[in-house]
């Protein structure tokens, strides 16, 4: 399921994101229970337990024990609601790392806090990176790992690159992890059943496979076996975040080393 940000009143929307509209308790009359905050707090509650499929207006009222139309007069849709939780859930993340032992350090935790922020809200990989929410938190997001990056000596040009594919992969190996947390329950298979039952048929199917793909056997010889209770999946993209940030963030350095 992919999300699009930016899809409510685009006026609207951005006044939202960044407050510049009248705040609940500067208004006249009785202090209303319901604000922006708490209608993105219980939105964002109802998304990390039960998936983006499930949020809706009426839904997030539920959880306030009010009415989905009690909803509109705080936040129009659903659309421009999507854009309030993903910043809001944005504003979880470090914005000062210790520079002190220099960038590769700080990145390297910086890569560790937004794999757990995904973790955290796997619906957050859903949201198209199309169409940013551009945001507040958004924004100090960004500052944070331009900040770190620019110790690098790279020149903007090449330095929006390294942070686009910075975001990309701590993001794409998150999902796969989360990803693989959903299928059970969404397809009423184990990882342990799917594999077991299927690496059998490819056998059965592909005899020779390994003569017939050398190079993918190769690869796969070393042994790779996950710690106990820990499905194989999640195991590989944790390597695979492990080893492929290593290996980045090794190019980032000799990029930063060249004439």
């Amino acid at each position: 399921m992919v999300v699009y940000a930016g899809q409510g009143d685009a006026h609207r929307s951005m006044a939202l994101l960044w407050r510049t509209e009248e705040r609940d308790e500067a208004r006249p009359g009785p202090k209303p229970g319901l604000s922006v905050d708490l209608i993105v707090e219980a939105a964002i509650a109802v998304a990390d337990g039960e998936g983006m499929t499930a949020l809706s207006m009426r839904k997030v009222g539920e959880r306030l024990g009010r009415t989905g139309m009690a909803l509109y007069t705080y936040v129009p849709s659903k659309r421009e609601l999507v854009d309030l939780m993903y910043d809001r859930a944005m504003a979880e993340l470090p914005v000062e790392y210790d520079l002190g032992g220099g960038w590769r350090p700080a990145v390297t935790a910086w890569a560790e806090h937004m794999w757990a922020f995904f973790l955290r809200h796997p619906w957050m990989a859903q949201v198209s990176q199309a169409r940013p929410v551009l945001g507040p938190n958004e924004f100090a997001a960004l500052e944070t790992l331009v900040g770190i990056l620019r110790l690098t000596g790279l020149p903007p040009a090449r330095l929006r690159g390294v942070v686009a594919l910075l975001f990309d992969f701590v993001r794409g190996a998150a999902r796969t992890v989360a990803e693989s947390r959903q299928a059970p329950s969404e397809t009423g298979v184990s990882d342990e059943e799917w594999w077991k039952a299927r690496s059998a048929l490819l056998e059965e199917v592909a005899p020779g496979f390994a003569a017939r793909y050398p190079l993918v056997s190769w690869v796969e010889s070393e042994d790779d076996t996950p710690g106990e209770g820990e499905p194989w999946l999640r195991h590989r993209a944790r390597q695979t975040f492990t080893v492929g940030l290593a290996v980045l963030l090794d190019g980032v350095e000799t990029a930063a080393a060249g004439p």
